[in-house]
Formats: structure tokens, C-alpha cells, sequence
């Protein structure tokens, strides 16, 4: 029997999965301050949905595509591309729970 998963469990992972891509991404001189902007506002953004449905069992679904989202972060080296994925992964996330942008 596996332990049950919340959303604030998904929210929590997809948010630190957010900061590795804001760390990467700032290690782009030019971009820190637009990187550190943008990670700022969607973290709130994400820290609100932990709050307002964070005891709420995940859906099967939920934690398939958040998954497989994170891996796929995981993937990325090029601070460019992780630069690309600061607006879409949080987009990512708020769809897979539900919710919008």
C-alpha cells in the first residue's frame, strides 16, 4: 500500500523542482533580475494553491503528469532553456491541478 499523495505534497515538489530551473537560470547575467522576478511571482502564485487546496488527496493523474514534468526539468542543463521553462513549467503545474494561471 503506498501513502497517500496531497496536493501540497505535488505543489511542494514542483516548487522545488521551480527553484533548481530559477538557479539555473540566473546563472545567465543578464537575465538574474528578470529570472529572479519571474521565479518570485509564480512561486507566490504556486505557494497560494498549497495553501488554499494543500490538504486535498492528488489524483492519480495529478501525480503521473507532475512526474513527468519535474523529469523533465530535470533534464535541462542549458540556463537558456531553463530561462524558457520559468514561464511554462508553473503554467504546467496550475493545469495539471485545476486551476488556472
Amino acid at each position: 500500500m503506498t501513502d497517500a499523495v496531497s496536493v501540497a505534497d505535488l505543489v511542494e515538489r514542483a516548487t522545488e523542482a521551480y527553484r533548481v530551473l530559477a538557479d539555473l537560470g540566473a546563472s545567465v547575467e543578464d537575465e538574474w533580475s528578470y529570472v529572479n522576478d519571474l521565479h518570485a511571482s509564480w512561486a507566490d502564485r504556486l505557494a497560494e494553491v498549497r495553501a488554499a487546496r494543500g490538504a486535498e488527496p492528488a489524483r492519480p493523474d495529478q501525480v503521473a503528469a507532475l512526474g513527468a514534468a519535474i523529469a523533465e526539468t530535470e533534464r535541462i542543463v542549458d540556463p537558456h532553456r531553463a530561462i524558457d521553462w520559468l514561464s511554462t513549467f508553473p503554467q504546467i503545474v496550475l493545469l495539471a491541478l485545476g486551476e488556472s494561471a
